[in-house]
């Protein structure tokens, strides 16, 4: 069978543009994100979402890989990659940055915020924003405020309905300082402790309890290893989504709007999509066997802690930023 000089011709050039084409529609830019929840958690939703903003948005030129569940590391050594370069982006809770900006700290203060929208007023506005310029001098560009949550405190003991209940419970805490120490006013036993490392030290009975927002205690199972659940929201906890300074830097201006508006955007539709599911997370949890403490009075709580913690931070960082969430409306 012949065949013509015309169809060989065409054949090679469509066999030519076919192996091009994978280089052809390829990233221009292919960023490394880590968090450390799993991909039942909202933050993780976020991330997606941050994902398939930027990638419609540049045209595809930007894809944000993602790798949950503490893949790249824990918290602080994750951190720690995106200052040097090898981890492009991570969302973390605000007290993991505490040891390079101090003011991160006042971020998620016992009961420091009057509700959640004073919350994303504060973050989301010039106080917060201008915490997340703090960043820069430490390789890290501040891109948004996702949500952690309201921490709720588990315990394997009893029911903590009032701040008599707490005291004596060894409690895992994050690394926040003044965590640790509204804890000890409780008269409990704080330690911080990863979170990747938690769930097996509550089995063993290292720690009696821990606090973290109920979506977290839902997405890393901590209810199996838990019994008594309290609805506190004694914290408003915020992660800090950063990236690579230099990184973000080299990216074209359009490119750098974009990552950031979607970001915030990311940070919206997570904060939604936690509020729609919080009760569905309490009565799963419920379901599981946990007993569950819904109203509780923070008054005598918040009491105890809130001006000594006040009093600390001033000594420390002054009182500049404490009032100027306070005074956000």
């Amino acid at each position: 069978m012949k065949i013509s000089r015309r169809v060989l011709t065409c054949s090679a050039v469509a066999a030519a543009l076919a192996c091009l084409a994978p280089a052809a529609f390829a990233a221009k830019f292919n960023l490394k994100l880590g968090h450390a929840v799993n991909t039942a958690d909202g933050q993780h939703a976020a991330a997606v979402k941050l994902a398939e903003l930027v990638k419609q948005r540049t045209n595809g030129d930007v894809e944000i890989t993602i790798y949950p569940a503490n893949q790249l590391g824990n918290d602080a050594a994750m951190i720690n990659g995106v200052r040097g370069g090898t981890i492009d982006i991570v969302s973390s809770g605000a007290s993991n940055y505490n040891g390079i900006v101090a003011n991160t700290a006042a971020m998620e203060l016992p009961f420091v915020f009057r509700s959640a929208q004073h919350a994303y007023t504060v973050l989301d506005g010039p106080v917060g924003t201008g915490v997340l310029g703090e960043l820069a001098p430490h390789g890290l560009k501040g891109l948004a405020y996702w949500e952690n949550g309201w921490r709720a405190f588990t315990n394997n003991k009893r029911p903590i309905r009032t701040h008599e209940d707490a005291k004596g419970l060894k409690i895992r805490s994050t690394p926040n300082p003044y965590h640790i120490q509204a804890f000890k006013l409780l008269g409990m036993n704080p330690s911080p402790m990863p979170i990747s490392e938690l769930y097996t030290a509550l089995e063993t009975g290292t720690f009696d309890a821990q606090e973290h927002p109920i979506n977290v205690t839902w997405s890393a199972k901590f209810y199996e290893v838990q019994k008594h659940l309290t609805i506190s929201n004694h914290v408003y906890s915020p992660l800090i989504l950063v990236m690579n300074k230099a990184k973000f830097d080299s990216l074209p201006a359009n490119v750098q709007t974009i990552v950031v508006e979607a970001a915030r955007e990311a940070a919206k539709y997570q904060r939604e999509l936690n509020a729609s599911n919080a009760g569905k997370v309490v009565a799963e949890l419920k379901k599981s066997g946990m007993q569950v403490v819904e109203t509780v009075d923070m008054a005598p709580f918040q009491k105890i802690v809130s001006e000594p913690i006040a009093k600390a931070f001033g000594e420390r960082n002054g009182l500049a930023l404490l009032q100027a969430i306070e005074a956000t409306k």
